[in-house]
């Protein structure tokens, strides 16, 4: 018969035992990560057509991953970095759809509904940033008609950063009467003109933040390296209701997509630099947020 201590040391070991056995067990497994993608690359998507898109995210590393894209039943194999993050390209064809995009690693994601066609960057201040939701009587009077599957929105949520980012918070999702609501205005008429005259799925991402001045949306780098923009940015005043240093919106609103394929984008943005007018045309060529976006025109 056990005495009572015999007994809790066997218990004791047995326990230790049991508990290895399961660390051991479990490890493996512990130590896979799933296959994540940025908000940008998302079911609804729409891709820039004819062109050499980036495809990226986040796995573990020398995790092997399978991208299937559905418009060419074409599978390609990327593997992770040791930073645990990955990319590749991809041709898109013509305009059309829609299609599913496949990610197999240890997880599997699978992107449905995405169409090809154009894609533009809408950026700004309030000229840019209003919607219905600001009392706008033109969205309101779409709204009865505004259901286009061929039209997709992405908003990115206002942020700001002390450095480039890599995600943002915002989906892909159709046009319709309540996904209008809180796009820009002017960004919905640019893309449901090029829809009509072009007979062409249109992709529509809105990263703009009323009263902005322009340098806020530049690559800060840009800034930093143009001593008479430099300068001008030192005179902004701050404000209660946006950011005012240069880049802050650029890292966290414009970064993270930099790697999307575009067509081109539009800006509708001035009155926030009326202080210091005589430097916006350098502040716009400082501003590399356009030109690193991947484009193909």
């Amino acid at each position: 018969m056990l005495r009572n201590a015999d007994f809790k040391n066997y218990i004791s070991k047995r326990m230790t035992k049991k508990i290895a056995f399961l660390c051991a067990a479990l490890f493996p497994l512990l130590a896979v990560a799933n296959v994540r993608l940025p908000a940008v690359l998302g079911s609804n998507m729409v891709l820039q057509q004819q062109s050499t898109v980036k495809l990226w995210g986040w796995s573990a590393p020398a995790e092997r991953i399978l991208v299937t894209t559905s418009w060419n039943n074409k599978t390609d194999t990327v593997v992770g970095t040791r930073d645990a993050n990955w990319q590749l390209t991809v041709q898109t064809p013509a305009a059309g759809g829609p299609y599913t995009i496949t990610f197999k690693g240890y997880n599997t994601v699978v992107l449905e509904n995405i169409l090809i066609g154009e894609v533009w960057v809408c950026s700004g201040q309030s000229n840019m940033e209003w919607s219905y939701n600001h009392k706008l009587k033109d969205i309101a009077d779409e709204l009865p008609t505004a259901a286009n599957p061929n039209i997709r929105f992405f908003q990115i949520t206002k942020a700001t950063s002390t450095s480039p980012q890599d995600d943002c918070e915002a989906s892909w999702v159709p046009c319709d009467s309540n996904t209008l609501k809180s796009f820009s205005a002017v960004g919905y008429f640019f893309g449901k003109k090029l829809n009509k005259d072009l007979n062409i799925p249109i992709g529509l991402i809105n990263s703009s933040w009323s009263g902005t001045p322009a340098e806020v949306w530049a690559n800060p780098e840009a800034i930093e390296n143009n001593a008479v923009v430099k300068e001008a940015a030192t005179k902004i005043s701050p404000a209660a209701w946006w950011p005012y240093l240069p880049g802050r919106a650029y890292n966290a609103m414009i970064a993270p997509i930099t790697d999307f394929a575009i067509a081109g984008a539009i800006w509708y943005q001035g009155e926030g630099n009326t202080a210091i007018p005589n430097t916006y045309g350098q502040s716009l060529r400082s501003e590399e947020h356009t030109s690193e976006l991947q484009s193909p025109i």
